[in-house]
């Protein structure tokens, strides 16, 4: 039997209560233990998926959790600042130092990939920040060819391929992934191949 004196929140109380509820999560972002760090990531990237604006304001906490020990947090951090991208692509930015750490962790492939995607989305917006990244995400390229998550490193280059690179990155690209588009078989070279085409 439902109970008739059943209180609903109103919509300003319920925003209310999201907001206490995030002020937390980042909280824990910045000062709980490892299982609570987890916790608070995933639910993090969770409000990325559905309502990303109301985490513009934290992009800072979420670039300094990105400097935490365990891998899921930092991957489920990238996964959501690559989200925020294109809320504030500026404030993304000063990720770089902590994306580049990311993308050659030698333990973790999900944080490597995370990694990659998020440098894809932020240096395709703009020429500038295309070559920034061009020289982490080549290298990258060469060192994980062929590893577990290389096609799914693929997927995101093919979305920077796609973005406003300079001349100097659109050759440099090009270049690197032409031998794939000529020789290799399979995901790997209709991949390679689709980035041929945009670059051109």
């Amino acid at each position: 039997m439902s109970d008739n004196n059943e209180t609903i929140d109103s919509p300003a109380e319920a925003d209310d209560n999201v907001q206490v509820n995030l002020e937390e999560l980042v909280r824990t972002l910045e000062t709980g233990q490892r299982r609570e760090r987890q916790h608070a990531a995933t639910a993090v990237y969770g409000i990325a998926l559905e309502d990303p604006q109301k985490l513009v304001e934290h992009i800072d906490v979420f670039i300094d959790a990105l400097n935490r020990p365990e891998a899921q947090t930092r991957w489920e951090i990238l996964e959501t600042l690559t989200i925020l991208v294109d809320y504030d692509s500026r404030g993304c930015f000063k990720a770089l130092p902590e994306a580049e750490t990311s993308l050659f962790d030698e333990e973790s492939g999900p944080v490597r990939l995370g990694a990659m995607r998020f440098l894809c989305k932020l240096g395709a917006t703009t020429a500038n920040r295309s070559e920034k990244v061009w020289p982490l995400i080549d290298e990258a390229i060469q060192c994980y060819h062929g590893d577990l998550e290389f096609n799914d490193m693929l997927v995101a280059l093919i979305e920077f391929s796609k973005g406003k690179l300079s001349p100097d990155v659109k050759k440099s690209f090009a270049d690197r992934m032409n031998f794939d588009a000529q020789n290799a078989r399979g995901t790997l070279k209709k991949r390679a191949i689709t980035i041929m085409q945009n670059l051109s």
